[in-house]
């Protein structure tokens, strides 16, 4: 296994560990705080939140599904980067997530309710994987159908869309997952357009 993929993995175990160790005082500093929340001894934005969050989760299984995901995908899209600008790439994508999801938020106005998940890096790789490897075929999990892999992101991209507009899913960042996409997409033609990275291939 690559390894900055390796490490992101470790990474996300050992946020995820801590969490249960430690408890709330976690969270309170460590996950992303909507701007603007306030309140006596209520916990607020802080600038490293835009990371930090991504490496913390709100349940077991949703650690697994993100590390499941950055397993399947973040060895062939490290493969194709190079370790270096992998890592700078979904640490962009965490970080384009977090941005994205504390500007609806403060728009809309949500409550108060902090952002975990190393989703927003993952949608990222996911899109890298979908622009570098085209025409590969993936299996989805449910129901089991095969497809090329920019079709795939393409269906998800306006799912995640669809949900996070309606509202139907709660308790789901489908914003941050979108701005994971967008943040992914933004570095990929910015590394092309001055010839970092090639074209993408099946």
């Amino acid at each position: 296994m690559p390894p900055v993929t390796q490490a992101l993995l470790g990474l996300n175990i050992m946020g995820f560990a801590l969490q249960q160790l430690l408890g709330l005082r976690v969270m309170a500093h460590f996950a992303l705080w909507p701007i603007g929340s306030s309140g006596i001894g209520a916990p607020t934005f802080e600038l490293w939140q835009l990371l930090s969050y991504g490496f913390l989760h709100g349940s077991l299984m949703h650690l697994l599904f993100n590390m499941l995901g950055l397993w399947m995908l973040g060895r062939d899209v490290e493969d194709a980067f190079g370790s270096r600008r992998f890592l700078q790439y979904y640490l962009i994508s965490v970080c384009a997530a977090a941005l994205v999801q504390l500007a609806v938020a403060y728009a809309l106005q949500w409550p108060p309710f902090p952002t975990v998940g190393a989703s927003g890096g993952v949608f990222g790789v996911l899109l890298a994987f979908g622009m570098l490897f085209p025409r590969r075929r993936v299996m989805l999990l449910i129901p089991p159908i095969p497809m090329q892999a920019r079709t795939f992101v393409m269906l998800y991209g306006a799912l995640e869309l669809i949900l996070g507009v309606t509202g139907s899913e709660s308790g789901v960042a489908h914003f941050a997952h979108l701005g994971g996409l967008a943040g992914g997409y933004l570095m990929i033609r910015y590394w092309r357009a001055r010839g970092s990275i090639g074209p993408g291939r099946s």
